[in-house]
């Protein structure tokens, strides 16, 4: 038993092959889905999708979006994605670090609010490239 799943971009079809397993970052935390999974749609928040293959896992960097789980088909809609080999590790090192300065450091609301949004996308990325 196994899944299709399929990771859509704006510009491109980014990931489309089979999974055992995945994990997705919804907006009320991580949820798994595994074969036979109850037909589901779910937003989906920036943060890491870990997805199962041949009893190993990969991670992929999400940027908001959607994902629509149906009779073991997993379509997930979003903003960007990346994966361990399209992410430079000291640039993703070095925003994350910045972006958390950043949080720590801002008190205006407005660029409080950016300010997280930027730290959980480069949160997301260096996730990735720690595996």
């Amino acid at each position: 038993m196994s899944l299709q799943v399929c990771i859509m971009t704006p510009d491109k079809i980014f990931w489309d092959e089979e999974a055992e397993e995945i994990i997705l970052p919804t907006n009320t935390g991580q949820m798994g889905v595994l074969p036979k999974h109850a037909p589901l749609i779910t937003a989906l928040d920036i943060g890491v999708m870990s997805i199962r293959q041949d009893n190993s896992w990969n991670s992929f960097a999400l940027m908001n979006g959607f994902a629509s789980i149906q009779n073991d088909k997993v379509t997930i809609l979003v903003n960007s994605a990346e994966s361990k080999q399209t992410i430079d590790r000291n640039e993703a090192e070095k925003e994350f670090l910045e972006a958390q300065e950043r949080v720590n450091k801002t008190i205006d609301e407005k660029e409080k609010v950016e300010a997280v949004l930027a730290f959980k996308r480069s949160r997301a990325r260096f996730l990735v490239i720690k595996d």
